[in-house]
Protein backbone atom coordinates (compact mmCIF):
# COMPACT_ATOMS: atom_id res chain seq x y z
CA UNK A 1 0.00 0.00 0.00
CA UNK A 2 2.67 2.34 0.93
CA UNK A 3 4.48 1.69 -2.57
CA UNK A 4 1.55 2.43 -4.77
CA UNK A 5 0.62 5.00 -2.86
CA UNK A 6 3.93 6.64 -3.14
CA UNK A 7 3.03 5.78 -7.40
CA UNK A 8 0.33 7.67 -7.07
CA UNK A 9 1.67 10.63 -5.49
CA UNK A 10 4.09 10.96 -8.22
CA UNK A 11 1.90 10.61 -10.84
CA UNK A 12 -1.07 13.34 -9.51
CA UNK A 13 1.75 15.49 -8.27
CA UNK A 14 3.56 15.24 -12.20
CA UNK A 15 -0.24 15.54 -13.75
CA UNK A 16 -0.54 18.79 -11.47
CA UNK A 17 1.65 20.75 -12.18
CA UNK A 18 0.44 20.72 -16.14
CA UNK A 19 -2.89 21.35 -15.41
CA UNK A 20 -3.32 24.95 -17.07
CA UNK A 21 -5.33 26.87 -19.48
CA UNK A 22 -4.76 25.73 -22.70
CA UNK A 23 -4.35 22.09 -21.64
CA UNK A 24 -6.21 19.28 -23.19
CA UNK A 25 -7.42 16.12 -20.76
CA UNK A 26 -5.85 14.39 -23.61
CA UNK A 27 -2.32 16.12 -22.66
CA UNK A 28 -3.07 14.66 -18.87
CA UNK A 29 -3.68 11.31 -19.90
CA UNK A 30 -0.49 10.96 -22.13
CA UNK A 31 1.82 12.45 -19.43
CA UNK A 32 -0.16 10.10 -16.76
CA UNK A 33 0.24 6.94 -18.56
CA UNK A 34 4.05 7.87 -19.57
CA UNK A 35 4.94 8.34 -15.64
CA UNK A 36 3.02 5.78 -14.79
CA UNK A 37 5.06 3.45 -16.79
CA UNK A 38 8.26 5.21 -16.19
CA UNK A 39 7.69 4.02 -12.44
CA UNK A 40 7.13 0.48 -13.36
CA UNK A 41 3.07 0.69 -12.76
CA UNK A 42 0.01 -0.71 -14.25
CA UNK A 43 -2.46 1.68 -14.42
CA UNK A 44 -6.04 0.37 -12.57
CA UNK A 45 -8.55 2.08 -14.86
CA UNK A 46 -7.31 1.27 -18.88
CA UNK A 47 -9.18 -1.60 -19.87
CA UNK A 48 -11.27 -2.44 -16.87
CA UNK A 49 -14.47 -2.91 -18.77
CA UNK A 50 -13.15 -1.62 -21.88
CA UNK A 51 -12.39 1.62 -20.37
CA UNK A 52 -10.11 3.38 -22.84
CA UNK A 53 -7.87 5.33 -20.93
CA UNK A 54 -5.58 6.09 -17.52
CA UNK A 55 -7.17 8.90 -15.94
CA UNK A 56 -11.23 10.06 -15.40
CA UNK A 57 -11.41 13.92 -16.17
CA UNK A 58 -14.54 15.43 -15.76
CA UNK A 59 -14.40 18.92 -15.78
CA UNK A 60 -17.39 20.85 -14.66
CA UNK A 61 -20.59 19.61 -14.74
CA UNK A 62 -19.62 16.03 -15.77
CA UNK A 63 -20.00 14.22 -12.53
CA UNK A 64 -18.06 11.37 -13.17
CA UNK A 65 -16.64 9.40 -16.08
CA UNK A 66 -14.99 11.99 -18.65
CA UNK A 67 -12.76 10.54 -20.92
CA UNK A 68 -9.65 12.20 -21.76
CA UNK A 69 -10.37 13.85 -25.22
CA UNK A 70 -8.33 16.43 -27.58
CA UNK A 71 -11.78 18.23 -27.35
CA UNK A 72 -11.73 19.40 -23.69
CA UNK A 73 -9.00 22.15 -23.37
CA UNK A 74 -8.94 23.15 -20.22
CA UNK A 75 -10.32 26.78 -19.35
CA UNK A 76 -10.99 28.85 -16.01
CA UNK A 77 -12.94 25.79 -14.45
CA UNK A 78 -12.64 22.68 -12.26
CA UNK A 79 -10.94 19.32 -12.95
CA UNK A 80 -12.18 16.44 -11.32
CA UNK A 81 -11.19 13.48 -10.49
CA UNK A 82 -8.08 10.44 -11.42
CA UNK A 83 -6.19 7.98 -10.30
CA UNK A 84 -7.31 9.02 -6.76
CA UNK A 85 -10.17 11.20 -4.90
CA UNK A 86 -8.92 14.65 -6.45
CA UNK A 87 -10.28 17.90 -7.67
CA UNK A 88 -8.32 21.13 -9.10
CA UNK A 89 -9.01 24.15 -9.62
CA UNK A 90 -7.69 25.52 -13.48
CA UNK A 91 -7.47 29.18 -13.41
CA UNK A 92 -5.05 31.96 -15.14
CA UNK A 93 -2.41 31.98 -12.19
CA UNK A 94 -0.74 29.02 -10.98
CA UNK A 95 -3.06 25.80 -10.29
CA UNK A 96 -3.52 24.40 -6.90
CA UNK A 97 -5.02 21.88 -4.91
CA UNK A 98 -8.43 22.93 -3.94
CA UNK A 99 -9.91 19.15 -2.50
CA UNK A 100 -9.48 15.70 -2.10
Amino acid sequence: MRQSGHIVRQVLDHVRSMVAPGVTTMDLERAAEKKIGELGAKPAFKGYYDYPCVLCTSVNEEIVHGIPSEKRELKQAILFRSIAEWCWMVTMAMPRLRCR
